[in-house]
């Protein structure tokens, strides 16, 4: 549900999702077969809304959320957003009967060129202004909460002029959208721009958070990879437990895109998550 405050229709972030994991083709049977799983997010654009993988039509039979989570709208772009895109998110989220949909803070397209990777956009009004009004146009084609997500990035643009947590504080106080807390990610920037992820949890608005992502990396010659693709460090759920310590997150998610392990390994991390989820 979603209040109207002003001009920009808060949503109000979900009351309980729970422990859930990525759902990827790889490992469909094993996220249904695994134990803990209270929800699965799926990347947007690897589906068709016609023709759902069985697998996920299996989980929604079951009961499971399963929540679209784009990586392709470019919402801090310069360019015009490419309402296609959005509408396929759209499209996708009806088919699911997802709860909410959700993206990144960045932009992938520029000058006709795609990056093939989330760039962080600068810290600035100007780019904020941009962001708002993409996500406002986006908010009004989908219909459904959205949320936004933090990322990992190798490179900070000059001259900002506030920090990311009130970046962020801006853009959900003038879009009324949530966010996605992506722990990991907070690790990352740390590690390779020097960044304070206590202080951003500090600064964030907390009653704003729809839910966490949690993933594994490797540091190759000094630089921290946010790779999805190795064991969740112990430094990242100590980060998951900082935030814990403030408020309990509606939901945690384990994201794992490479590399899969067994199912044992898979259910020790979903456990190692719920048990700073649930403070124990």
């Amino acid at each position: 549900m979603a209040a109207v405050v002003g001009a920009a229709a808060v949503a109000e972030p979900p009351s309980r999702l729970g422990v859930g994991i990525g759902w990827r083709p790889e490992i469909d049977r094993t996220v249904a077969r695994l134990p803990g799983v209270d929800w699965v997010e799926v990347i947007a654009e690897n589906l068709h809304a016609h023709e759902l993988p069985a697998s996920l039509s299996d989980l929604r039979a079951r009961g499971v959320p399963v929540l679209p989570h784009a990586v392709s709208l470019s919402l801090g772009g310069a360019e015009v957003l490419d309402t296609h895109r959005v509408e396929h998110l759209a499209a996708v989220a009806a088919a699911l009967d997802a709860p909410m949909v959700s993206d990144h803070v960045c932009f992938v397209r520029a000058g006709g060129l795609d990056a093939g990777h989330l760039m962080p956009l600068p810290r600035t009004r100007t780019a904020l202004d941009v962001l708002v009004a993409n996500v406002t146009l986006a908010q009004s084609i989908l219909g459904l909460p959205f949320a936004l997500e933090n990322i990992a990035a190798m490179l900070e643009w000059p001259d900002a002029e506030m920090s990311e947590a009130e970046f962020l504080g801006e853009l959900t106080e003038r879009t009324g959208c949530l966010l996605i807390v992506d722990v990991a990610n907070l690790y990352a920037n740390a590690l390779n721009l020097g960044s304070d992820p206590v202080r951003f949890l500090d600064e964030i608005p907390l009653e704003r958070i729809a839910y966490v992502h949690v993933a594994g990396g490797e540091s190759i010659g000094g630089v921290y990879h946010d790779t999805h693709a190795h064991p969740v460090p112990p430094a990242v759920l100590e980060l998951l437990g900082e935030l814990r310590s403030r408020t309990v997150p509606p939901g945690a998610l384990l994201e794992r895109d490479d590399r899969y392990p067994t199912d044992g390994e898979l259910a020790a991390e979903l456990a190692a998550i719920r048990k700073v989820l649930d403070g124990s």
